[in-house]
């Protein structure tokens, strides 16, 4: 259905915000509201609502946009197109029904929502979302709730930097490229939920006080040997493939399980600068600037790891990582005079700067007995 809505400009903000409430104005808390972009429906942000039943979109692109509304046991709800100049706010006002398909000899399958709001923190429910199928973690986490990743690939946290991150509740011991190159080596098939805090416990205030994501991967709760194999292939200018699998095998008092990912990703992103000279208001000279940067990136990963459960409450285990990943990129700028160069014709000045990182990393963590209450 198309939503009943209302847009307001206002000069003071930079975000898409609004609110979602039923056909009686109730609000309606933790509904799922994806950003789309309206040209292909492919989801640029998500995020749920807070107990008032108000979302906000913070740090996005100029362009145009539809939001559509989610919540279990109501129809899917969608705004009508609407353009965002990144200069001033949009605020609208969704209204969603409940559903009213009828269903007869069903059989009900629970699903986790795509995000989730729980105290103190924001969870992402990564199988939620089918459009992850095929991402690594940074390209998941750019679209997550108060999430934005530069060019780098550096993660900021409700605009802060130094964000936290952490894998499986233990650190990454890793920063800068090394870290987005590693992200980026992480698919989504491999992972269960991201959990971001912004406002983060006392136990990380030392390192986390931007931020805390805290990365969860899968591990296996059915009993018996069970497993998965995923391949994909994405292609755009150039070709991105990877692929990986998950073992495990359980049964009452043991978990070994094991998981292998690895792929190919390349990107190549170019920037125009034009400059235009004066003098005494009068045009004197011009110069353009072009920069060309192509990354390349390899990985591949493993995990090896078991869990013995003394009792149900309490467990212990190991586990060992180990990865290679090469990483890439290629800077090319091109650019011709300026007016301090006298010529008569223009000439293009090249210069290439070429950077790289080759990661072999092994690590064994070993989880103390603990309960799990």
């Amino acid at each position: 259905m198309i939503a009943l809505f209302t847009i307001a400009k206002v000069a003071t903000a930079q975000t898409v915000n609004g609110k979602i409430t039923d056909n009686s104005q109730v609000p309606m808390p933790n509904a799922s509201v994806s950003l789309l972009n309206a040209k292909d429906s492919s989801l640029k942000k998500i995020n749920a609502a807070d107990k008032e039943g108000n979302f906000l979109f913070e740090h996005i692109a100029a362009g145009k946009y539809i939001l559509m509304a989610t919540s279990i046991g109501y129809a899917k709800t969608y705004s009508a197109v609407f353009e965002y100049d990144s200069i001033s706010s949009i605020t609208q006002h969704l209204i969603i029904d409940k559903s009213t398909v009828q269903m007869t000899g069903v059989v009900v399958t629970a699903k986790r929502p795509p995000i989730e709001m729980k105290a103190g923190k924001t969870v992402v429910n990564v199988d939620g979302q089918p459009t992850n199928a095929g991402l690594n973690v940074l390209e998941i986490l750019e679209k997550s709730p108060g999430v934005s990743v530069d060019a780098d690939g550096n993660v900021s946290l409700q605009g802060k930097g130094g964000v936290m991150i952490l894998i499986d509740d233990k650190p990454t011991y890793l920063s800068g490229t090394q870290l987005a190159a590693y992200l980026k080596s992480i698919q989504a098939s491999g992972l269960n939920q991201i959990e971001i805090m912004t406002s983060p416990p006392a136990k990380y205030d030392a390192e986390g006080g931007s931020g805390v994501i805290n990365i969860k991967t899968k591990k296996g709760t059915i009993k018996g040997f069970n497993g998965n194999l995923d391949l994909n292939y994405i292609q755009g200018l150039y070709p991105k493939y990877n692929g990986g699998a998950n073992l495990n095998y359980r049964n009452n008092k043991l978990n070994i399980f094991g998981s292998y990912n690895g792929g190919v990703w390349e990107s190549l992103g170019t920037m125009a600068i034009n400059r235009n000279f004066y003098k005494d208001g009068a045009y004197s000279d011009s110069s353009a600037q072009i920069t060309n940067r192509k990354n390349d990136n390899e990985w591949h990963n493993t995990r090896v790891g078991m869990d013995y459960y003394f009792t149900d409450n309490d467990v212990a285990g190991i586990v060992i990582r180990g990865g290679i990943s090469e990483w890439e990129e290629i800077i090319k700028v091109y650019q011709t005079c300026t007016a301090r160069i006298k010529r008569s014709v223009p000439f293009w000045h090249h210069k290439e700067t070429i950077r790289g990182v080759r990661k072999i990393s092994i690590l064994m963590e070993i989880t103390s007995i603990h309960s799990i209450r």
